[in-house]
């Protein structure tokens, strides 16, 4: 069988990828199926092409069950972006990972495309040491707060006449910030967790960015950061986004915080349209530039994967990889490269988002 139309779009040089790739159309039916994929299924390419996914590649999970009427990517969920990684059975018995991500046009709309990549045991043993990873960075990073707070609350309850009001002040504060330490790491393996299932949520909403940017500065001043860190370039009339705000003050947050704690001296923050098609609705452009070290080349591009600390200064190392889910959940992209001034300059582009209700 020939390949179809349309497949050599859906899949252009898919034998150079490292991972057996599979691709599906807008009606289920395979464009692409490289080597790396025939080499981890035995499926022979030509018997792939063509027909529907699920006779292509079928799979069942460790149950036993049909995998691809269990997810229903083309009829399930309509907020579902994909499936994560896990291991399912081919034909036979034989294990292997499969991750799906779904390509729809706009929010709540059928998948025009379905793309799936599959992985081998090697990878399953990558997976298993990133989980072990991610278990000893929870239990570390939950072990000096909560000891901060057993050591406060036990003191207290234990002495409590013998301290002045000032000193049980400076205690509860103490016990208050831990809380707080605490909840944010929980929010952010919750967000991780969505976002590696495919399951974040957003909750769009018009929203300007120029004015999220001089709140989440005004914050960080409240919080002690000298103002004259930070300047501020709004470009031209920044187009206005349909986007969900709290994630966005989200991404703000990470990207000016990291550009406060691994840069020095100005945090520069440019918003303005960014350069797009000349009949489309204009997207958005956030770009923040610190005067730090940067971030050496040989490591730049694992900036937005788990646990990437940069200088190795404290946190969880998850941040980043958030702010990348956050914005590709939006449909955008986030890139990183050098500033004029030698330290790190992250670039954020997010589309409109839905254009007839801007106007």
């Amino acid at each position: 069988m020939g390949t179809p139309s349309g497949a050599d779009d859906a899949c252009p040089r898919p034998d150079d990828l490292p991972d057996g790739l599979v691709v599906a159309d807008r009606e289920g039916i395979v464009t692409c199926f490289n080597a790396e994929a025939a080499r981890l299924t035995g499926i022979a390419p030509h018997r792939a092409l063509g027909r529907p996914l699920g006779d292509a590649l079928p799979l069942e999970d460790l149950d036993g069950r049909p995998w691809w009427r269990v997810t229903d990517p083309y009829g399930g969920l309509a907020i579902r972006r994909g499936q994560p990684e896990r291991n399912l059975l081919l034909p036979g018995g034989r294990e292997i990972l499969v991750a799906a991500r779904y390509v729809r046009p706009a929010p709540r709309t059928a998948p025009v495309r379905v793309v799936i990549t599959l992985r081998g045991t090697r990878a399953r043993r990558r997976v298993e040491r990133g989980n072990a990873e991610l278990i000893a960075t929870v239990a570390h990073e939950l072990r000096s707060p909560l000891t901060s707070v057993k050591g406060f609350t036990a003191t207290l309850l234990d002495k409590w006449d013998r301290f002045t009001d000032e000193q049980k002040r400076m205690m509860m504060q103490t016990v208050d910030g831990d809380a707080d330490r605490v909840t944010r790491l929980i929010t952010e393996l919750l967000d991780v967790s969505r976002i590696d299932s495919g399951r974040l949520e957003i909750r769009r909403e018009p929203l300007r960015v120029e004015e999220a940017v001089r709140r989440r500065v005004d914050a960080l001043v409240a919080a002690g950061v000298p103002a004259e860190r930070f300047v501020i370039r709004v470009n031209g009339e920044p187009p206005r986004l349909w986007a969900d705000p709290v994630k966005i003050d989200q991404v703000l947050g990470n990207l000016l915080e990291n550009a406060v704690r691994h840069g020095g001296g100005t945090v520069t923050i440019e918003v303005g349209p960014a350069p797009s098609a000349p009949s489309g609705p204009a997207s958005t452009a956030i770009t923040v530039a610190d005067r730090g070290p940067g971030i050496p080349e040989e490591t730049m591009h694992r900036v937005f994967t788990r646990f990437w600390r940069g200088s190795g200064r404290g946190g969880t190392g998850l941040g980043l990889y958030i702010v990348k889910g956050i914005v590709e959940a939006h449909g955008g992209t986030v890139t990183v490269g050098r500033a004029p001034g030698g330290g790190a300059r992250f670039r954020l582009i997010l589309p409109p988002g839905v254009p007839s209700l801007l106007a």
